[in-house]
């Protein structure tokens, strides 16, 4: 099947330059598994159950959205454990470190994502029950 997207141009030269020093032979190839490898992320998330361990890792433009994210520490504070934080300039990263119900922190990761200041939050199951 073909598609078009819309990328804005630094991200494409980026993307190319990111799979064309990995050696692989297309820009397609390398579209697809970006694909994959975003339906994985995303099929793990939604399918993992009951009590676990996690880390949230995200970034964000600090100035921007940094009252809501307290506000979102806090109502998860039954799963959050403990947090580190590190900044560049006006970005930081955080990493959550959480236990307890995964639905409640694949909450915590959807509403992460929901804010435009933030560049990514992703999360790693460090054990699964």
């Amino acid at each position: 099947m073909r598609t078009s997207l819309n990328i804005p141009q630094e991200v494409l030269e980026e993307f190319d330059e990111t799979w064309e020093s990995q050696g692989l032979e297309s820009r397609s190839r390398a579209v697809r598994e970006a694909i994959q490898e975003y339906v994985e992320r995303h099929v793990t998330l939604e399918d993992v159950e009951g009590e676990v361990v996690a880390m949230v890792v995200f970034d964000y433009e600090h100035t921007l959205v940094i009252g809501d994210l307290h506000d979102i520490q806090h109502e998860f504070q039954d799963v959050i454990e403990t947090m580190t934080h590190t900044h560049q300039g006006e970005w930081c990263l955080e990493s959550v470190f959480c236990r307890g119900e995964a639905a409640r922190i694949r909450e915590l990761t959807y509403r992460l994502r929901d804010f435009d200041a933030v560049g990514r939050a992703n999360v790693v199951f460090l054990q699964a029950e």
